[in-house]
């Protein structure tokens, strides 16, 4: 095994170590060693990661996605050679489409009401299903594959409390549930046994078949909701998505404790342990997704400036 294969290695378990998964990474990146030693290089450059993220002609976006893998690898790498050169983030860029992250579409409470109006549309126990499973969502901010995956033994009813497990970094979280959010919880589940005794798998969202609800399934329904509901797409990028359900309660979270006053630095570690977000830093990026969060966070550091001075 080559040094460069070593280092994929060691990167890998280093990351890994650390929560994230990486199985995109754990195919490519070995890929990328195998490229260097073909090309005789000891060490990164940003040519060979160039080259090899446009190998085979992939598209546009996959030899962007295979180029930021390299520019991870390479950082870590840096530390320990220096030769190494670190592809720049402006390479494979053209312009406003550098940046693909989308614009969360922030569901007002009408949006919400609309939603669930949609869903008591459909079949009896569907509309049980999605009306709760949105509900759930929107109050709680897991994840649409954490909800998915969940059993009904992952309800607390003694503590009020949703044991969320196999997260995205591979750790379990406990949400806190209001009392009113685990009594409409129970009451799909009275009302998913009535109109559907064969359901017998541990599984707290079931379909119509009674199986566990798959995402395949219920990301076109939920679309189905939103044109039935009206909501339009604000912009190219900013269209209502089931991930939008955990942003908008972010925002409005954030927003309330801005408005009310508390230190919301002191209170962030809260937010991101029932996001599931391994570092405040990245419940952070919620400031920048509603104008009218940004400018209450900007008012406050204002304050806080002119109490200093």
């Amino acid at each position: 095994m080559s040094g460069l294969a070593r280092a994929v290695e060691e990167y890998l378990a280093i990351r890994r170590a650390l929560g994230f998964k990486l199985d995109q990474h754990g195919r490519l990146l070995p890929t990328f060693a195998a490229f260097l030693d073909d090309a005789g290089a000891s060490f990164v450059t940003t040519d060979l990661a160039l080259g090899w993220a446009r190998e085979h002609e992939v598209s546009l976006t996959r030899s962007r996605q295979r180029l930021s893998m390299a520019r991870g690898f390479a950082r870590h790498l840096a530390t320990i050679d220096p030769r190494t050169q670190v592809p720049p983030s402006t390479l494979l860029a053209s312009g406003a489409r550098a940046s693909r992250r989308a614009v969360p579409y922030l569901y007002s409470s009408e949006d919400l009401a609309g939603l669930m109006i949609a869903a008591r549309e459909l079949r009896p126990l569907q509309a049980a299903t999605y009306e709760t499973l949105i509900g759930l969502l929107a109050v709680t901010g897991v994840r649409i594959g954490e909800a998915i995956r969940l059993d009904r033994d992952d309800l607390d009813d003694e503590h009020s409390l949703l044991l969320v497990r196999d997260t995205k970094f591979n750790k379990s979280r406990e949400v806190p549930l209001h009392e009113t959010t685990l009594a409409a919880v129970h009451d799909y589940l009275r009302r998913r046994d009535e109109l559907c005794a064969r359901a017998t798998g541990p599984a707290l969202f079931i379909s119509t078949v009674g199986t566990r609800v798959s995402y395949k399934v219920v990301q076109p329904t939920f679309a189905r909701l939103c044109e039935r509901a009206g909501l339009q797409p604000r912009s190219p990028r900013c269209r209502p998505r089931l991930h939008d359900l955990r942003h908008s309660l972010a925002v409005s979270t954030l927003l309330d404790w801005y408005r009310s006053g508390p230190d919301v630095g002191a209170l962030l570690p809260r937010l991101s342990t029932v996001l599931g977000h391994t570092d405040p830093a990245s419940t952070y990026w919620y400031l920048q997704a509603a104008p009218e969060l940004l400018a209450l966070a900007a008012c406050r550091l204002q304050r806080a400036a002119q109490d200093l001075s």
